[in-house]
């Protein structure tokens, strides 16, 4: 089975409220989807999120990056997977997203060859996660509205985004926890809001009200890997680094380093499936656990995070609740999703049969 042909596509997806994304807020999805045709006519499905502000592709970038890329591989044979993922990475620099949707139609592809999914492909541990349910940072009212929907929904892990108003960070984690019962499970993600110093007196006083957080992601700035560690070495609270790994060398400095508790791996962040093995493989040797994380990605990425997840002993817990966030569903098969429970079937590779509102670009 031989790559034959690359055709990629959009689909625009409304969103049910805006999503902001840094300084920006989306009130549609954009997303680039690959079909990766092989010479015997099985067609793999990929996808990569534009997210500017944090991985730096946009969704021309991302197109340019896969027309790049497209040519080193054509004609390859899908068995030879080290020789492909070789030929991606060292065929341009970065575009990590644009890498991930090539990746995850190359996993795609090699698991409906030989007709097992994906999740038991990379090590079927299981077969469903339970994933936690974002509150966007607004007013302390609206925060603690959110998430008290959320909990009579059914959730039981909530992530609180603070970071960009240090005066009221505590005020608005206070009023959630005091809003939801203690079985609830609390996690801050403060979005490189704070300084090192900052960090660690802010956490104490977590600690000290006894606010019961599981773990505080990305306290500080994504190259800030000492201010990382010394907020780790300051506090009782698990820290997860998010931002400050991309690829797997950004995850050796960080466990080398013992600069975090935790490691979040995304698939666009890390430039797919063959990196987050990688990454996840140095994490479980050095005792470190990990978070499925994601983009805005509808349910074409969750379906590749979450097989990836659930396939992991070490993966212990997952943020990968944005396809929620969409209007309605353009992709057919895959992942299902039923209130906090994503469950993954036994279809050969993402299980993946279509795609509504695909328009092929040309």
């Amino acid at each position: 089975m031989k790559i034959k042909e690359i055709k990629m596509g959009k689909i625009s997806t409304p969103l049910k409220k805006p999503y902001r994304v840094g300084k920006r807020f989306l009130t549609y999805s954009d997303e680039i989807v690959i079909k990766m045709i092989t010479d015997t006519g099985e067609i793999g499905y990929g996808s990569a999120a534009p997210t500017p502000s944090i991985t730096g592709e946009t969704e021309n970038s991302i197109i340019g990056a896969i027309n790049y890329i497209k040519p080193e591989i054509l004609g390859l044979d899908i068995d030879n997977l080290e020789e492909i993922m070789k030929v991606i990475h060292n065929s341009i620099h970065g575009n990590n997203s644009a890498k991930a949707a090539i990746d995850m139609a190359i996993y795609d592809l090699l698991c409906k060859k030989y007709g097992v999914p994906l999740y038991k492909f990379l090590g079927g541990y299981k077969t469903s996660l339970t994933t936690d349910l974002t509150i966007a940072n607004d007013t302390v009212e609206q925060m603690v509205g959110k998430s008290l929907e959320a909990v009579m929904d059914g959730y039981t892990y909530l992530k609180v985004k603070i970071g960009n108003d240090l005066e009221h960070d505590i005020e608005r984690v206070k009023a959630v926890r005091k809003a939801v019962r203690r079985g609830i499970k609390i996690r801050v993600d403060a979005n490189q809001g704070w300084r090192p110093k900052e960090a660690v007196s802010i956490i104490r006083k977590f600690e000290d009200m006894g606010l019961d957080i599981e773990f505080v992601e990305q306290p500080v700035n994504a190259w800030d890997i000492d201010g990382l560690k010394y907020v780790t070495d300051n506090v009782e609270t698990k820290i997860l680094a998010d931002e400050a790994v991309f690829g797997p060398s950004d995850a050796f400095k960080i466990i080398e380093r013992r600069a975090a508790d935790l490691i979040s791996i995304k698939l666009m962040k890390c430039g797919g499936i063959n990196n987050a093995i990688k990454i996840y493989n140095m994490a479980e040797n050095m005792g470190i656990r990990c978070m499925m994380g994601c983009m805005l990605e509808s349910r074409m990425g969750i379906t590749a995070a979450a097989s990836f997840a659930v396939s992991k002993s070490n993966m212990i817990k997952a943020d990968l609740d944005t396809m929620l966030l969409f209007e309605h569903d353009s992709i057919i098969g895959g992942a299902a999703i039923t209130g906090n429970r994503i469950t993954i079937n036994d279809s050969p590779g993402l299980g993946i049969s279509d795609i509504i509102g695909w328009h092929e670009i040309l």
